[in-house]
């Protein structure tokens, strides 16, 4: 911990608070990477990106949206509704509330978005998931909207781009959330029939049943620098195979290498990226 996180910013934080109560707390922001202390509107000009070691924050599905569309024009298009709380779930609080507890948290229905603009002039629907919607977990509707993304780029003709930040399915919809990894599996089927093309943009983290479906199964596959990939989480598969994994196992940088993605793009450089491959591909 430094002097400036431990003295100067709680100082500075005491002295304006006393001035104007009405100040908020997240004035500033600490990068878990390197721990420096940002301004937080230095940070959002930055796209959330750490100006001394690089590290990505998460990135709001609507933040997102902002950052891919030309000229921001952009049509936005409803999740898919379903039957809530099919198992009438509950653990420490009901799984309706904690729908509910969500969506005034994040302000959507569900743990994605689904948009579709031009992208460096390409004509293209994305799907785009927020980790901060319960942990980006996939029930039926993320499910369910993600066929709807898929079809909606057959109907137009366009490819299909999709952003997954994800801790995988969604515990408290049981067998019904396992199901839509089927479910989405087939619908990546449909749009490669219809001669489409499909990237998938790996953010951190991506998970479980998303990663085991249709995250993994793009013509191009891009990730953010750093982002944790991987289908269990580390402590479980040391446990199972009994043996300690190599540094940097389950980053982005290390998949790389290792052949499960095609390339790590800095989000400063991601539409001018995904601009080229959408040329590339429509070919």
């Amino acid at each position: 911990m430094s002097w400036i996180t431990d003295v100067a910013v709680p100082k500075i934080k005491t002295f304006i608070g006393g001035r104007n109560s009405s100040v908020k707390e997240d004035l500033w922001a600490k990068c878990p990477e390197c721990e420096k202390v940002v301004y937080s509107e230095e940070l959002k000009a930055n796209l959330l990106i750490c100006s001394e070691c690089n590290y990505h924050f998460k990135m709001s599905a609507k933040d997102r949206l902002k950052t891919l569309f030309d000229n921001n024009k952009y049509q936005e298009f409803p999740l898919v509704k379903v039957t809530e709380d099919p198992l009438k779930f509950k653990d420490v609080k009901k799984y309706t509330d904690r729908i509910k507890e969500a969506r005034e948290k994040t302000g959507l229905y569900d743990a994605a978005v689904i948009a579709y603009g031009e992208i460096e002039h390409n004509p293209s629907v994305v799907f785009i998931m927020d980790f901060a919607f319960m942990g980006g977990s996939m029930g039926r509707c993320i499910g369910q909207s993600f066929v709807k993304a898929v079809d909606t780029a057959i109907e137009r003709k366009v490819p299909l781009i999709s952003f997954t930040a994800s801790g995988g399915a969604r515990m408290q919809e049981g067998m019904l959330s396992l199901s839509q990894m089927a479910g989405t599996t087939a619908a990546i089927c449909n749009l490669k029939e219809a001669g489409l093309a499909y990237i998938n943009v790996f953010t951190n983290p991506t998970t479980g049943g998303v990663l085991a479906s249709f995250a993994t199964l793009g013509d191009v596959h891009i990730a953010e620098p750093g982002a944790l990939i991987g289908f269990a989480g580390a402590r479980v598969i040391e446990k199972t195979i009994k043996k300690t994994l190599p540094e940097g196992f389950q980053r982005s940088e290390f998949l790389l290498k290792h052949g499960l993605i095609d390339m790590v793009v800095s989000r400063k450089e991601l539409k001018n990226k995904l601009g080229l491959l959408l040329n590339y591909l429509k070919k």
